[in-house]
Protein backbone atom coordinates (compact mmCIF):
# COMPACT_ATOMS: atom_id res chain seq x y z
CA UNK A 1 0.00 0.00 0.00
CA UNK A 2 1.13 3.08 -1.06
CA UNK A 3 0.38 6.50 0.66
CA UNK A 4 -0.84 8.07 -2.34
CA UNK A 5 -3.36 5.01 -2.56
CA UNK A 6 -5.20 5.70 0.88
CA UNK A 7 -7.23 9.06 -0.55
CA UNK A 8 -9.34 6.20 -2.73
CA UNK A 9 -9.94 4.26 0.26
CA UNK A 10 -12.10 5.08 3.45
CA UNK A 11 -10.38 5.75 6.47
CA UNK A 12 -10.88 2.54 9.31
CA UNK A 13 -8.42 0.91 11.58
CA UNK A 14 -7.91 -1.52 8.80
CA UNK A 15 -5.42 1.57 7.59
CA UNK A 16 -2.95 1.52 10.19
CA UNK A 17 -2.89 -2.18 11.09
CA UNK A 18 -1.95 -4.17 7.94
CA UNK A 19 1.12 -6.21 7.60
CA UNK A 20 1.18 -4.70 3.94
CA UNK A 21 2.34 -1.32 4.76
CA UNK A 22 5.63 -0.12 3.05
CA UNK A 23 7.60 1.07 5.97
CA UNK A 24 9.14 2.92 2.94
CA UNK A 25 6.04 4.75 1.68
CA UNK A 26 4.21 5.11 5.31
CA UNK A 27 6.60 5.93 8.39
CA UNK A 28 4.99 6.28 12.06
CA UNK A 29 4.14 9.62 11.98
CA UNK A 30 1.58 9.15 8.42
CA UNK A 31 0.15 6.06 10.26
CA UNK A 32 -0.51 8.16 13.57
CA UNK A 33 -1.75 10.65 11.13
CA UNK A 34 -4.39 8.09 9.36
CA UNK A 35 -5.23 7.11 12.89
CA UNK A 36 -6.34 10.50 13.94
CA UNK A 37 -8.05 11.04 10.36
CA UNK A 38 -10.01 7.99 11.11
CA UNK A 39 -11.07 9.21 14.84
CA UNK A 40 -11.72 12.47 13.79
CA UNK A 41 -14.23 11.22 10.79
CA UNK A 42 -16.53 8.74 12.96
CA UNK A 43 -17.08 11.77 15.24
CA UNK A 44 -17.57 13.91 11.97
CA UNK A 45 -20.32 11.44 10.17
CA UNK A 46 -22.04 10.85 13.70
CA UNK A 47 -23.11 14.80 14.05
CA UNK A 48 -23.47 15.30 10.34
CA UNK A 49 -26.41 12.08 10.15
CA UNK A 50 -27.49 13.54 12.61
CA UNK A 51 -27.94 16.77 11.91
CA UNK A 52 -29.56 15.59 8.16
CA UNK A 53 -32.14 13.50 10.14
CA UNK A 54 -33.32 16.27 12.46
CA UNK A 55 -33.48 18.63 9.94
CA UNK A 56 -36.35 16.67 8.92
CA UNK A 57 -38.35 17.73 11.78
CA UNK A 58 -38.73 21.06 10.14
CA UNK A 59 -42.16 22.00 9.51
CA UNK A 60 -43.33 18.67 10.89
CA UNK A 61 -42.57 19.13 14.54
CA UNK A 62 -45.46 19.23 17.28
CA UNK A 63 -44.86 22.82 18.38
CA UNK A 64 -43.59 25.61 16.16
CA UNK A 65 -41.20 26.06 19.02
CA UNK A 66 -40.01 22.56 19.19
CA UNK A 67 -40.02 23.20 15.35
CA UNK A 68 -37.24 25.59 16.03
CA UNK A 69 -36.02 24.17 18.64
CA UNK A 70 -34.88 20.68 16.52
CA UNK A 71 -33.38 23.32 13.56
CA UNK A 72 -31.45 25.07 16.09
CA UNK A 73 -30.07 21.47 17.54
CA UNK A 74 -29.34 20.13 13.99
CA UNK A 75 -27.39 23.24 12.83
CA UNK A 76 -25.49 22.89 16.15
CA UNK A 77 -24.33 19.27 14.82
CA UNK A 78 -24.02 20.37 11.58
CA UNK A 79 -21.37 23.02 12.69
CA UNK A 80 -19.56 20.20 15.01
CA UNK A 81 -19.16 18.04 11.50
CA UNK A 82 -17.72 20.95 9.56
CA UNK A 83 -15.00 21.30 11.72
CA UNK A 84 -14.64 17.49 12.49
CA UNK A 85 -14.79 16.69 8.48
CA UNK A 86 -12.65 19.83 7.33
CA UNK A 87 -9.84 18.55 9.83
CA UNK A 88 -10.33 14.74 9.00
CA UNK A 89 -9.57 16.15 5.09
CA UNK A 90 -6.58 18.01 6.18
CA UNK A 91 -5.44 15.10 7.98
CA UNK A 92 -5.81 12.75 4.93
CA UNK A 93 -3.96 15.14 2.96
CA UNK A 94 -1.00 15.56 5.23
CA UNK A 95 0.06 11.64 4.40
CA UNK A 96 -1.63 11.33 0.53
CA UNK A 97 -0.81 14.75 -0.78
CA UNK A 98 -4.59 15.80 -1.87
CA UNK A 99 -6.46 16.68 0.64
CA UNK A 100 -10.58 16.61 0.71
CA UNK A 101 -12.96 19.37 2.07
CA UNK A 102 -15.90 18.62 4.09
CA UNK A 103 -18.37 18.39 1.17
CA UNK A 104 -16.21 16.23 -0.82
CA UNK A 105 -16.48 13.98 2.42
CA UNK A 106 -20.10 14.54 3.47
CA UNK A 107 -21.15 14.46 -0.80
CA UNK A 108 -19.28 12.52 -2.46
CA UNK A 109 -18.55 9.50 -0.34
CA UNK A 110 -20.82 6.73 -0.80
CA UNK A 111 -23.01 4.32 2.06
CA UNK A 112 -19.57 1.92 2.73
CA UNK A 113 -17.55 4.92 3.33
CA UNK A 114 -19.56 6.38 6.17
CA UNK A 115 -18.23 5.58 9.68
CA UNK A 116 -21.02 6.87 12.13
CA UNK A 117 -22.97 4.47 14.50
CA UNK A 118 -25.98 3.18 13.40
CA UNK A 119 -28.15 4.75 15.94
CA UNK A 120 -27.86 8.59 13.82
CA UNK A 121 -29.45 7.08 11.08
CA UNK A 122 -32.39 5.56 11.81
CA UNK A 123 -35.15 6.92 10.69
CA UNK A 124 -36.89 9.49 13.21
CA UNK A 125 -40.08 7.76 14.17
CA UNK A 126 -42.88 9.46 16.10
CA UNK A 127 -41.20 12.52 18.41
CA UNK A 128 -40.77 9.71 21.56
CA UNK A 129 -38.43 7.67 19.06
CA UNK A 130 -36.49 10.87 18.53
CA UNK A 131 -36.34 12.15 21.53
CA UNK A 132 -35.17 8.55 23.06
CA UNK A 133 -32.32 8.87 20.62
CA UNK A 134 -31.97 12.60 21.47
CA UNK A 135 -31.20 11.56 25.39
CA UNK A 136 -28.88 8.62 24.53
CA UNK A 137 -26.96 10.62 21.85
CA UNK A 138 -26.51 13.70 23.38
CA UNK A 139 -25.73 12.16 27.00
CA UNK A 140 -23.15 10.52 25.22
CA UNK A 141 -21.67 13.50 23.19
CA UNK A 142 -21.53 15.78 26.19
CA UNK A 143 -19.34 13.04 28.06
CA UNK A 144 -17.28 12.87 24.96
CA UNK A 145 -16.60 16.64 24.38
CA UNK A 146 -16.13 16.32 28.20
CA UNK A 147 -13.08 14.16 27.93
CA UNK A 148 -12.23 15.98 25.03
CA UNK A 149 -11.42 19.06 26.52
CA UNK A 150 -7.96 17.67 27.74
CA UNK A 151 -7.10 16.37 24.69
CA UNK A 152 -3.28 17.12 23.57
CA UNK A 153 -4.60 17.58 20.04
CA UNK A 154 -5.43 21.63 20.07
CA UNK A 155 -7.82 21.27 17.04
CA UNK A 156 -10.21 18.35 18.82
CA UNK A 157 -9.54 20.45 22.15
CA UNK A 158 -10.61 23.50 20.81
CA UNK A 159 -13.72 22.24 19.52
CA UNK A 160 -14.66 20.47 22.60
CA UNK A 161 -14.73 23.55 24.66
CA UNK A 162 -17.08 25.20 22.26
CA UNK A 163 -19.48 21.80 21.68
CA UNK A 164 -19.78 20.72 25.17
CA UNK A 165 -21.88 23.65 25.57
CA UNK A 166 -23.85 23.11 23.29
CA UNK A 167 -24.58 19.00 23.38
CA UNK A 168 -24.88 20.21 27.66
CA UNK A 169 -28.58 22.02 25.99
CA UNK A 170 -29.42 18.91 23.74
CA UNK A 171 -28.59 16.77 26.41
CA UNK A 172 -31.16 19.15 28.60
CA UNK A 173 -33.91 19.19 25.77
CA UNK A 174 -34.11 15.33 25.49
CA UNK A 175 -34.24 15.34 29.24
CA UNK A 176 -37.10 17.35 29.35
CA UNK A 177 -39.28 15.95 26.98
CA UNK A 178 -38.52 12.43 28.13
CA UNK A 179 -39.39 13.39 31.71
CA UNK A 180 -42.77 15.11 30.34
CA UNK A 181 -44.07 12.32 27.90
CA UNK A 182 -43.08 9.52 30.14
CA UNK A 183 -44.68 10.72 33.55
CA UNK A 184 -47.29 12.38 31.55
CA UNK A 185 -50.73 10.21 30.41
CA UNK A 186 -50.76 6.64 30.24
CA UNK A 187 -50.77 7.42 26.31
CA UNK A 188 -47.28 9.32 25.93
CA UNK A 189 -45.89 7.07 28.74
CA UNK A 190 -46.37 4.23 26.82
CA UNK A 191 -45.13 6.08 23.88
CA UNK A 192 -42.12 6.88 25.40
CA UNK A 193 -41.28 3.57 27.00
CA UNK A 194 -42.15 2.17 23.42
CA UNK A 195 -39.42 4.46 21.80
CA UNK A 196 -36.56 4.04 24.56
CA UNK A 197 -37.46 -0.08 23.65
CA UNK A 198 -37.01 0.53 20.35
CA UNK A 199 -33.58 2.68 20.31
CA UNK A 200 -31.85 0.83 23.12
CA UNK A 201 -30.43 -1.85 20.94
CA UNK A 202 -28.32 0.95 19.29
CA UNK A 203 -26.60 2.10 22.56
CA UNK A 204 -23.99 -0.71 23.10
CA UNK A 205 -22.54 -0.11 19.77
CA UNK A 206 -21.54 3.92 20.44
CA UNK A 207 -19.42 2.00 23.48
CA UNK A 208 -17.89 -0.78 21.68
CA UNK A 209 -14.44 -0.49 20.47
CA UNK A 210 -14.16 -3.43 18.81
CA UNK A 211 -13.80 -1.80 15.30
CA UNK A 212 -11.61 0.88 16.87
CA UNK A 213 -9.21 -0.69 19.00
CA UNK A 214 -6.07 0.31 16.95
CA UNK A 215 -6.99 3.71 16.50
CA UNK A 216 -7.69 4.43 19.95
CA UNK A 217 -4.09 2.66 20.59
CA UNK A 218 -2.13 4.71 18.34
CA UNK A 219 -3.51 7.58 19.67
CA UNK A 220 -3.35 8.29 24.03
CA UNK A 221 -3.96 11.28 24.96
CA UNK A 222 -5.84 12.65 21.77
CA UNK A 223 -8.87 10.46 21.98
CA UNK A 224 -11.09 9.44 24.07
CA UNK A 225 -12.16 5.96 24.59
CA UNK A 226 -15.77 5.78 24.21
CA UNK A 227 -15.84 2.57 26.62
CA UNK A 228 -14.74 4.98 29.12
CA UNK A 229 -17.55 7.37 29.00
CA UNK A 230 -20.61 4.98 29.67
CA UNK A 231 -20.45 5.22 33.63
CA UNK A 232 -20.94 8.09 33.89
CA UNK A 233 -23.66 8.04 30.88
CA UNK A 234 -25.12 5.18 32.14
CA UNK A 235 -25.91 7.39 35.80
CA UNK A 236 -27.18 9.91 33.81
CA UNK A 237 -29.36 8.37 31.64
CA UNK A 238 -30.84 5.56 33.86
CA UNK A 239 -31.51 8.37 36.44
CA UNK A 240 -33.93 10.66 33.81
CA UNK A 241 -35.61 7.08 33.12
CA UNK A 242 -36.39 6.26 36.75
CA UNK A 243 -37.78 9.86 37.47
CA UNK A 244 -39.71 9.69 34.25
CA UNK A 245 -41.38 6.42 35.82
CA UNK A 246 -40.47 4.54 32.43
CA UNK A 247 -38.31 1.13 33.10
CA UNK A 248 -34.75 0.44 31.09
CA UNK A 249 -35.27 -1.83 28.69
CA UNK A 250 -33.25 -5.50 27.63
CA UNK A 251 -32.48 -5.94 24.47
CA UNK A 252 -32.69 -9.05 22.59
CA UNK A 253 -30.02 -7.53 20.06
CA UNK A 254 -27.44 -5.30 19.43
CA UNK A 255 -26.11 -2.88 16.60
CA UNK A 256 -23.00 -3.58 15.51
CA UNK A 257 -20.08 -2.30 12.56
CA UNK A 258 -21.14 1.12 11.84
CA UNK A 259 -17.14 2.07 12.83
CA UNK A 260 -16.49 -0.22 9.88
CA UNK A 261 -18.46 0.98 7.22
CA UNK A 262 -21.58 -1.67 7.63
CA UNK A 263 -25.30 0.17 7.69
CA UNK A 264 -28.60 -0.65 7.42
CA UNK A 265 -30.82 0.29 5.12
CA UNK A 266 -31.68 3.61 6.56
CA UNK A 267 -28.55 5.07 5.48
CA UNK A 268 -28.85 3.92 1.89
CA UNK A 269 -32.24 6.14 1.64
CA UNK A 270 -30.81 8.90 3.60
CA UNK A 271 -27.76 9.67 1.75
CA UNK A 272 -29.50 10.46 -1.64
CA UNK A 273 -31.62 13.21 -0.13
CA UNK A 274 -28.54 14.71 0.98
CA UNK A 275 -26.37 14.18 -1.53
CA UNK A 276 -28.59 14.68 -4.50
CA UNK A 277 -28.31 18.18 -4.59
CA UNK A 278 -24.25 18.49 -4.61
CA UNK A 279 -23.81 15.42 -7.02
CA UNK A 280 -26.37 16.94 -9.78
CA UNK A 281 -24.07 20.40 -9.62
CA UNK A 282 -20.76 19.63 -9.02
CA UNK A 283 -19.06 22.76 -8.47
CA UNK A 284 -21.84 24.68 -8.38
CA UNK A 285 -21.57 27.74 -5.71
CA UNK A 286 -23.90 30.39 -4.50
Amino acid sequence: MTAASLSRQPLDSADIDQADIDQADIDQADIDQIALASYVLGLGDDTLILAQRLGEWITRAPQIEEDIALGNIALDLLGQARTLLSYAGELEGKVTGTSRGEDDLAFLRDEREFRNVHLVEIENGDFAVTMARQLIFSAYQYELYTALLTSTDPTLSALAAKAVKEVAYHRDHATQWVLRLGDGTPESHDRMQAALDQVWPYVEEIFDTADTADILTALPGVAADPAALRPAWSRYVEAVITTATLSLPAPTWRSRGGRAGYHSENLGHLLPDMQNLHRSHPGASW
